[in-house]
């Protein structure tokens, strides 16, 4: 076996949780194939032992039977705690002048999840906070359309770094910002890596109360990079009340807990609708996002109503949050949604 043949094997590693492997992820920093024996060094940045473990083993059954058994493959771990770096639990920095960040995360497509993270973000605003919503889906950004300035784009300070879209209130960027609406964006995963990294790091987001991530949908390579560069104070997941999205919510639920970000709670999206003759019908179930928060022991934060006035606005540039809690139960929704967010943040 050679070098190349060694490193190709240890791609076929994932990082648990993750679509990553370790090679890309850089968790490999020494190999080597000498008299038959593979010596292989990784340095690993987790407070979860079951991490190193499921790597090591994993290691072991791709590469012992073609070395001749265990004795053959010589696999070091360096296990280094956030804390022994200087890093947060993430293993990311913070970003300067950035209280907080809140990422906003599915386990699949389609449950609304760039809706709830743009509305949530507008109700944080109307909270008297400064707010900035990163679009992290790079292959579908909506978050220009729906906050009304899909044709801006942004221009660099003096320092070459990346001024935000403003609009209702919020700091934006998005890829979206960067493209036509009809050009597709085809990067691999270190290209796109190396995009997020950018929005992060290198855009001016001056001073925030706090930068929500709408997350693309799953649990993949961006959203490791993401925990990885950045300190993420907490995740919110999205789902709707139906078993099928239950389960990709856990997933997205188990992906944040082995890079040991905490769970905020869970928002059900399109959990009912109300008739107008009063009658109200759960079209995907009911009960299904409380029971998950039981098992999870976590808060449900909000239940959003299916009505057709979010998307309508939303199309329009215009998030339902903007319309007073007052003259819309939809925007009622999603401002009870941040009061129980900030309540569980500040531990009331």
């Amino acid at each position: 076996m050679t070098n190349d043949e060694l490193r190709a094997l240890l791609s076929q590693v994932k990082y648990p949780g993750f679509s990553r492997d370790i090679v890309s992820f850089g968790l490999v920093k020494g190999m080597d194939v000498s008299d038959g024996v593979a010596q292989v060094q990784l340095q690993i940045q987790t407070k979860d032992p079951n991490v190193p473990k499921t790597i090591f083993e994993e290691c072991h059954r791709l590469l012992d039977p073609l070395l001749g058994g265990p004795e053959k493959v010589k696999i070091e771990i360096d296990i280094q705690s956030p804390s022994e770096t200087g890093q947060n639990t993430t293993g990311g920095n913070a970003i300067p002048g950035v209280k907080r960040i809140i990422a906003v995360g599915s386990g699949k497509g389609g449950v609304g999840k760039s809706t709830v993270s743009s509305n949530l973000a507008v109700a944080l605003s109307k909270q008297g906070l400064k707010v900035g919503l990163l679009d992290c889906d790079l292959y579908g950004p909506s978050v220009p359309l729906m906050m009304g300035v899909p044709h801006h784009q942004p221009n660099a300070d003096s320092n070459d770094r990346i001024l935000p879209i403003e609009a209702h209130g919020l700091k934006l960027m998005s890829m979206g910002f960067l493209l036509s609406d009809d050009s597709p964006v085809i990067v691999r995963g270190p290209l796109a890596n190396r995009y997020t990294q950018q929005f992060l790091n290198q855009v001016a987001w001056g001073e925030l109360d706090v930068l929500v991530l709408d997350l693309p949908p799953g649990t993949g390579d961006i959203q490791l990079t993401l925990v990885q560069t950045v300190t993420i104070d907490g995740a919110i997941i999205v789902t709707t009340p139906q078993e099928v999205a239950m389960i990709d919510a856990r997933k997205a639920v188990s992906m944040f807990a082995k890079v040991n970000v905490p769970i905020l709670g869970l928002v059900e999206n399109m959990a009912y609708f109300d008739c107008a003759h009063g009658e109200r019908y759960h079209l995907f179930g009911e009960g299904g996002a409380q029971r998950e928060c039981d098992r999870l022991q976590v808060p449900l934060l909000g239940r959003i109503p299916l009505e057709p006035v979010i998307g309508k606005r939303c199309d329009g540039g215009e998030p339902v949050a903007l319309l007073s809690p007052s003259e819309s139960k939809v925007s009622a929704a999603f401002h009870d949604t941040v009061s129980a967010l900030l309540k569980h943040v500040s531990g009331e």
